[in-house]
């Protein structure tokens, strides 16, 4: 067991004590009696979820989520679906949570429950573009000659239609299409969190990829669970604020945004 995994597991055991004799809703039931955590996420995001060359999905947030199920004791259940689809699965109890870089909105917080945040992302753009790569503000986007493209349904497209709505907004399944549309000429850029647009540029040296030093904004990364099942909230919660104190977090932190070696593991 790495060590990370083991901290994960420690500070499991911890919140375990924290919530001593809560009472399980129907999601928390759920996992109880099939001793499992389905949690949904894009795999579409690295370095928070990724798929790597064999298929397996793998990130910042699968490796939070191997850390939950093994402090609830249960299987991991990781299913892959579109980003823009996680909120209704969650809401159809398809999935117990999403663990997906889904920021915090107050339109989201509608439809789920965010615990955390776990982390911090801001919105920055990918882009061959000289001009926009220098972008210091929004206007500089808000032009009806650009085309820029974003992942349906997600923080960006909506980034895009407040900030932007001079501009052609094309919305994609994923960032990866996204990408690729840029490469092949027929968008001006791709709006994503930094991360995203920060992974583009290295993966494709020499294609004239460029995105901002600073991001645009400061986003809030939570988990989204079921409105309706405190219990559950509560347990996921204190799990999240021990990972946090044990220092699991700052180590999750350093391997997927500082180290890099998992770009090796990519297709």
């Amino acid at each position: 067991m790495s060590k990370i995994l083991k901290q994960l597991l420690l500070g499991g055991i911890i919140a375990l004590s924290l919530i001593g004799g809560a009472q399980a809703g129907e999601t928390l039931q759920r996992i109880i009696d099939f001793k499992t955590l389905k949690v949904g996420m894009s795999a579409d995001q690295p370095p928070m979820t990724t798929l790597n060359r064999q298929g397996g999905v793998m990130g910042l947030d699968v490796d939070l989520a191997r850390g939950l199920a093994k402090a609830m004791r249960v299987e991991l259940d990781i299913k892959v679906l579109p980003f823009g689809n996680l909120l209704e699965a969650l809401e159809k109890g398809e999935i117990d949570m999403i663990l997906s870089n889904m920021s915090v909105t107050p339109e989201r917080s509608e439809k789920a429950y965010f615990i955390g945040p776990y982390m911090m992302t801001g919105k920055s753009i990918l882009t061959r573009n000289s001009v926009l790569a220098e972008a210091e503000d929004t206007g500089a986007f808000n032009r009806d000659d650009l085309k820029l493209a974003a992942v349906a349904n997600s923080t960006s497209a909506v980034f895009i239609r407040e900030n932007a709505p001079a501009a052609t907004l094309t919305a994609t399944e994923t960032s990866d299409e996204a990408v690729a549309l840029l490469l092949a000429g027929k968008v001006d850029g791709v709006i994503a969190d930094m991360s995203v647009t920060k992974l583009a540029v290295l993966r494709n040296r020499g294609s004239g990829l460029v995105t901002l030093k600073q991001p645009l904004t400061m986003e809030p990364v939570g988990i989204a669970v079921s409105k309706d099942d405190p219990e559950f909230q509560n347990l996921v919660d204190n799990f999240l604020g021990a990972f946090a104190k044990t220092g699991v977090l700052a180590q999750l932190r350093k391997k997927w945004f500082e180290d890099g070696d998992w770009i090796a593991a990519l297709p």
